[in-house]
């Protein structure tokens, strides 16, 4: 299983959010490419970037951090989420070196697109899906869909995506532990990996998440634990790569 560190962008920043809500963040560091080096230094094999200021602008803000990044460390897989909409934003991200694009919002509003960019990029499409009470959140959380979480994501699975970030909404950003039940269920109900987000504050979130690898879990994202100390990444990291599935 992968630790995966996130860094979240707003206005060329590194912030952490609780729960999505833009207008309460906490700026961890002016210099993102910095904030990389530190989590690749200390045993990170995969980025998260969240583009947060492009999440609600419906188009990337922060491309050119994005581009220094992957610059900086063009051997570490970098994925990326936040303002993708259209096949353009998908392939600049892909030409900038970024590894994996992630589609929330418009996954949900305009599903037949994930079909068109599951087939147009093979092995580039993520899909993030934010929820609570089982139903998919959009527009950076700020409405609840109708939309039954595993329905979608059995959907997006035929459409051929590379893997789903489970996000239970109501643990994001707020350090009260990972919903191991309800990742378990979504781990279950699909083929494809499933990276867990949301609520991870120590090493005994990272030993619940290796309990359900062989559900089908591969990865975990961490942000405000690994940023406010509860959490030392490079031990989390070392945790998380003994958990492997037993296929």
């Amino acid at each position: 299983m992968l630790l995966i560190p996130a860094i979240d962008l707003k206005d060329g920043k590194c912030v952490r959010l609780r729960q999505g809500r833009m207008e309460d963040d906490t700026v961890f560091s002016d210099d993102p490419v910095a904030v990389a080096e530190k989590w690749v230094n200390a045993g990170a094999e995969r980025l998260h970037l969240v583009d947060l200021d492009g999440a609600f602008a419906g188009k990337p803000k922060n491309a050119p951090i994005i581009q220094a990044i992957t610059n900086a460390f063009p051997d570490i897989p970098v994925q990326v989420g936040g303002g993708i909409r259209d096949e353009d934003t998908i392939q600049s991200y892909l030409n900038a070196g970024v590894n994996y694009v992630i589609i929330g919002t418009k996954a949900v509003s305009a599903p037949h697109f994930v079909n068109n960019i599951a087939i147009e990029f093979p092995g580039h499409i993520i899909i993030g899906l934010d929820a609570k009470d089982g139903k998919v959140a959009i527009d950076g959380w700020s409405k609840l869909s109708h939309h039954d979480v595993i329905d979608m994501a059995q959907r997006f699975e035929n459409d051929g995506v590379e893997a789903i970030i489970y996000t239970d909404i109501s643990r994001d950003g707020m350090m009260n532990g990972v919903n191991i039940e309800a990742t378990a269920k979504l781990a279950q109900a699909i083929t494809i990996p499933v990276i867990a987000s949301g609520g991870i504050t120590n090493l005994d979130d990272i030993k619940a998440l290796g309990t359900i690898v062989n559900e089908g879990v591969s990865g975990a994202i961490t942000g405000r634990a690994i940023y406010e100390g509860s959490l030392d990444f490079a031990e989390g990291a070392k945790l998380a790569r003994s958990f492997k599935a037993v296929l």
